[in-house]
Parts: C-alpha cells; sequence; structure tokens
C-alpha cells in the first residue's frame, strides 16, 4: 500500500514537473484540467449529444446521413476555431466536444442501422479503431497525452480519438441497452458501476492515469447516451418520452451554467483547479 501511494505521488510530481517546463518554455495546454467538474460537464455533454443528435435525424426526421453531414460541418467548424487558438478557451473546448457528441450519435446510428452492420460489429470496428488511434499517438509521439495538449501533433490526436471514442460510446450504448435486453436505465446502471470501477482503480491502483483518462472518457459516451434515451425515449420503450428538442435545451444550458461556474472559481482562486 505504501509503495501504490509513493508511485502515485512520484505520477503527480512527474505531470506537475511536464506541465512547468510547457509552461517556462512558452506552452500553454489549450485543454481543461481533469478534475470532478471536468467529468460532470463532460457527461452533460455526452447526453446532450444524444439527445441533440436524435432530435437532428428522428424529431426532425432529416435522417441518420443528413444529420451525421450537418454535424461534422459544425465539428469542422468548432475544430479550426480550438486549433486556432493559442491558449485554453473553456467554451470553444466545449463546443468541440459537444459537436464529437453529436456526430458520433448520427454516424454512429447511421452505421448500426441504415449501413446495417448492427450493435455488435459496429461496436467492435469502432473499439479497433479508438485503439489504433492511441497505438498510433503513442509510437509517434513516445506517449498519449490527455492534459498537457500543446503541440500541434498531440492535438490531432486527442480530437482524433475523442471523435472515435464518441461514436464507439453511442453503439456500446445501444447495444448493452437494446441487443442484451437491459434497457436504457440499467444500461446507465451498469456504465456508471464500469465507471466507479476506474476511479478505484485511479485511487487503490498503479495503473497509468492515461489508460484510466481514456477508459473514463469512452465509458461516460455509453453512460451519456444511456441517459439521454431514458429522457427521451417513450414510454413503452422504458424512457421519460421528453421531448428531444427540449431536453436539449435544458441540458445544454445547464452545461453552461458548469462551465461559467467553473471558469469563475479558476479565476477567483487560483488553486480551484486543482483542488476542484
Amino acid at each position: 500500500m505504501a509503495n501504490q501511494h509513493q508511485n502515485k505521488n512520484d505520477r503527480r510530481a512527474s505531470d506537475t514537473r511536464r506541465s512547468d517546463e510547457h509552461r517556462r518554455g512558452g506552452l500553454v495546454s489549450k485543454v481543461p484540467q481533469v478534475i470532478l467538474a471536468f467529468w460532470s460537464i463532460k457527461i452533460l455533454a455526452t447526453t446532450v449529444g444524444e439527445t441533440g443528435g436524435d432530435a437532428l435525424s428522428m424529431s426532425l426526421q432529416l435522417g441518420y446521413a443528413v444529420s451525421s453531414l450537418i454535424f461534422l460541418v459544425f465539428f469542422c467548424i468548432t475544430l479550426a476555431a480550438q486549433v486556432a487558438s493559442r491558449q485554453y478557451h473553456p467554451f470553444v473546448y466545449w463546443a468541440v466536444v459537444i459537436a464529437t457528441t453529436t456526430v458520433g450519435t448520427t454516424m454512429s446510428d447511421y452505421l448500426d442501422r441504415t449501413a446495417g452492420l448492427g450493435y455488435v460489429k459496429s461496436s467492435i470496428i469502432l473499439f479497433c479503431c479508438v485503439l489504433a488511434v492511441l497505438f498510433v499517438w503513442h509510437r509517434v509521439t513516445g506517449e498519449i497525452e490527455y492534459e498537457d495538449i500543446s503541440t500541434r501533433q498531440s492535438e490531432v490526436f486527442y480530437w482524433v480519438t475523442i471523435l472515435v471514442s464518441n461514436t464507439l460510446g453511442t453503439a456500446l450504448g445501444d447495444f448493452v441497452a437494446t441487443t442484451t435486453g437491459l434497457g436504457f436505465e440499467r444500461g446507465a446502471i451498469v456504465f456508471s458501476g464500469l465507471l466507479a470501477l476506474v476511479v478505484s482503480a485511479h485511487f487503490f491502483t498503479n495503473i497509468k492515469s492515461s489508460l484510466l483518462f481514456w477508459s473514463a472518457y469512452i465509458l461516460t459516451r455509453p453512460l451519456g447516451a444511456t441517459l439521454g434515451d431514458t429522457l427521451t425515449k417513450s414510454h413503452t420503450d422504458g424512457g421519460f418520452e421528453l421531448n428531444r428538442i427540449g431536453a436539449s435545451l435544458t441540458i445544454l444550458a445547464l452545461m453552461i451554467v458548469g462551465i461559467v461556474f467553473t471558469s469563475r472559481k479558476a479565476k477567483q482562486f487560483p488553486g480551484f483547479r486543482e483542488k476542484a
């Protein structure tokens, strides 16, 4: 146990030292620090990605292909703004995340339903794609980052991983909720339990923080997908049958409140980012 705590302290010290080196070299990370508020906003983003994607493809009846193209354009615009910026801008960053969750929703639904791959095949293919991106990232840069994203190369790998993982998460959420017959509510409980295991591994094991981060990042997407479907699916399908557009706007408003709150806290109390 003592060795585990020592290894965790060494890992944190290494992360802090690397961040200091980036700052001294004039490089500023363009992503938020991974704290509790980050995960809360991330889950809201994945949920609104599900409800928003379904609102366009189903409620407005644009279909999966057209909706995917619309969200892909939105993703390219927001990503261009993120890449062009020289520092972290919370609303730009989270706009890109929302774009990846919405385009991930419609692209996954297109592969599963329109292309006829089904949840199992698409989940396996997308999971292999995530592993491939992470493998190439590690081979090219020598490490897989998640907080110190301060080079163009790392930024490209970072957003490609997020886009593919959010697409995977939609397929995985539908597979657990639909194919296995668990339903959306119990599916959300399953993914919440898996996230709890990742959190426990963070505190009680020596597993690399980058591996745990991306594991948690992938799991928050199917959690958001099942939560979103729980809110908007019909009563006969086990949902609350809320209006998709109204639910999306409400969740988006909660996201904005969370972003504004954490941004103000970070400015008022420099230590908030480390402690929250």
